[in-house]
């Protein structure tokens, strides 16, 4: 696990007329604070990463559909650096992923159906806080190739 990064199970409440998720609320202990709240799609086989936040800390969960999140520390002051985190997401495995400030990460679509990944971010965007990297950029030591065995 990646130092700073924390992985919360989410509750689900099903009967006969459907299902409420939940993801984050202000008083759980890893609540910060609130910046914006947007939706992510993603199709099958399609990658969105790698991206690098230096401030704001990200709160993903996935309600529909599946993905793979992977993170990669390259901080060099953190316990884990050089370190892959891999999580399969969906609503059968439904939890919420605080990403800190500074750890890089990206989602790749898998399944038959278009994935939505909610983030519940710390700040509204601005685009002078986020660097982004080619998803095959041989500097993260990580495949998104599927993987059999």
């Amino acid at each position: 696990m990646i130092e700073g990064v924390i992985v919360t199970p989410l509750r689900q409440f099903v009967d006969e007329r459907g299902k409420v998720m939940h993801m984050l609320r202000c008083d759980q202990a890893h609540f910060q604070q609130f910046g914006e709240i947007y939706f992510s799609g993603v199709n099958p086989g399609a990658i969105k990463g790698w991206h690098v936040h230096e401030r704001m800390t990200l709160n993903y969960a996935v309600p529909h559909g599946n993905i793979k999140f992977v993170l990669y520390d390259d901080r060099p002051e953190s316990a884990t650096c050089g370190e892959v985190q891999e999580l399969y997401l969906g609503p059968d495995n439904y939890q919420l992923v605080t990403v800190p400030p500074l750890v890089w990460n990206g989602f790749k679509g898998i399944g038959t159906v278009p994935a939505l990944v909610a983030n519940c971010a710390t700040i509204p965007h601005d685009p002078s806080e986020i660097r982004r990297m080619d998803p095959f950029d041989p500097s993260v030591p990580y495949d998104w190739a599927i993987q059999h065995g």
